[in-house]
């Protein structure tokens, strides 16, 4: 997709550009809506889950580590293998699955806690599974939009009202989760997310478009499907860039958040509806970032707005470090630090997937988000793993001090990626096929 193209469909100047928007796509609408109500129940369990583990059974730091760590090592073992089973399936249903059954293991934690009947194991058991139904959801969503939205310059709006979405449900979401929690008990708050994917489902059951079936080839081979997955990433510098400073970005992450909670739990005896107030306020950052990333994107060279999205949000969490001494004080400075991670995760989440999309074809859509999947979580899933740890020896904010200076390392690598270099959207390979 060439520069003009893009810029035509982010600004959408005339009539046309109105016409053929995604307020006109239906089931594009259907399916937003549907996700958007499913991240808003998802925020409540990233709250409401390690909260259960830690006010119900007394976990550890390191338990709650291992917590967060089982919920996304799935990403690491099974996205690969998924996504080369997505690319030979249609994506539709398998999503429809993925959600029931996620439905069904997040009710099972309030009805197990009513009949006494729940305990730390069975809790991470759960999760664990949970992170393997949410691999299947998350490889299939990113090459299912595509087929919805059908034009390639429209996959830069396309993600900025599924970044938007994100974003909303991060503002929305955390203050939710802390209200419930505070209410209802940290277990029962999760019936909220039960129903949550109850709404996806139903969303996806309205959807009328057409899935194509992917077409059939002469022989299929997974080890050779899975290496055509992981080498079509590795093999572009863009893509092998995008997906090695994610990992890093996800590992810091998972890892500050983690720690976070148990500072602020533990050490600072914060309540749950403080620490939803500041993640809900805090979460704004994203919202603004998803808001304005079409025209920022449309005005500035790209790769320097995603150097200096991805920037603010490797060094939002040195903000942590002076967190100490008066109560207020600490509250404003997590309030910025949080704001700063999430501002810039929302304009550059809009610019990576955007690229992503635009630079694969859909026979390769499945496998190339597989590979994305499994290093980005991977990262997460070390992050969080590596906070219980660094908790467990450090103290929390010890081990605060040590995260947010490995983050800021991570911008030096920012700024020799080619990705901070390019000036415009890169040429789709259908567009580029085309034009030859």
């Amino acid at each position: 997709m060439s520069r003009t193209a893009a810029g035509a469909a982010i600004d959408a100047p005339s009539t046309s550009g109105r016409r053929d928007s995604l307020w006109r796509n239906g089931d594009f609408l259907t399916f937003w809506f549907g996700e958007t109500v499913s991240l808003l129940g998802t925020q409540v369990t990233n709250l409401a889950l390690p909260l259960t583990a830690i006010n119900a059974f007394g976990a550890t730091d390191e338990q709650v580590g291992l917590l967060r760590f089982l919920q996304l090592v799935p990403y690491l073992g099974l996205a690969l293998l998924i996504g080369v089973w997505t690319d030979r399936a249609r994506r539709r249903p398998v999503m429809l699955g993925a959600n029931l059954v996620r439905l069904v293991l997040i009710a099972l934690v309030p009805v197990m806690y009513w009949w006494h009947a729940l305990d730390l194991t069975l809790l991470l058991v759960i999760a664990c599974a949970v992170g393997i139904a949410s691999v299947v959801f998350d490889v299939s969503w990113m090459s299912y939009v595509p087929t919805l939205v059908r034009r390639p310059e429209h996959y830069v709006e396309a993600s900025a009202r599924m970044g938007s979405s994100s974003s909303a449900a991060e503002v929305a979401g955390p203050g939710l989760a802390g209200l419930l929690v505070s209410a209802l008990t940290a277990p029962v708050a999760l019936v909220v997310d039960a129903c949550s994917y109850a709404v996806s489902l139903l969303s996806l059951l309205l959807i009328r478009t057409r899935e194509p079936r992917p077409e059939p080839t002469a022989e299929r081979h997974l080890l050779r499907e899975l290496r055509d997955g992981l080498g079509w990433v590795l093999g572009s510098g863009i893509l092998r860039a995008l997906a090695l400073v994610g990992f890093c970005c996800n590992f810091s992450m998972v890892a500050i958040w983690t720690m976070f909670l148990l500072y602020g739990t533990n050490d600072l005896h914060l309540g749950s509806s403080t620490l939803g107030a500041v993640l809900a306020t805090a979460s704004v950052g994203g919202l603004i970032g998803s808001l304005v990333s079409r025209g920022v994107i449309a005005r500035f060279p790209i790769g320097r707005v995603y150097l200096v999205a991805q920037s603010a949000l490797l060094l939002g969490p040195t903000l942590l470090v002076p967190a100490i001494g008066p109560r207020p004080l600490m509250l404003v400075l997590f309030v910025l630090s949080f704001f700063t991670t999430y501002l810039g995760l929302g304009v550059a989440g809009v610019v990576i997937v955007s690229l992503r999309q635009t630079l694969t074809p859909q026979s390769m859509m499945g496998r190339m988000t597989a590979a994305f999947r499994t290093l980005l979580f991977g990262g997460g899933a070390l992050g969080g793993l590596s906070a219980g740890l660094l908790a467990g020896r450090l103290g929390a904010h010890g081990a605060l001090v040590v995260a947010a200076a490995g983050s800021a390392v991570v911008v030096l690598g920012l700024v020799v990626s080619p990705v901070s270099r390019l000036k415009e959207m890169p040429q789709s390979p259908v567009a580029a096929a085309e034009g030859g």
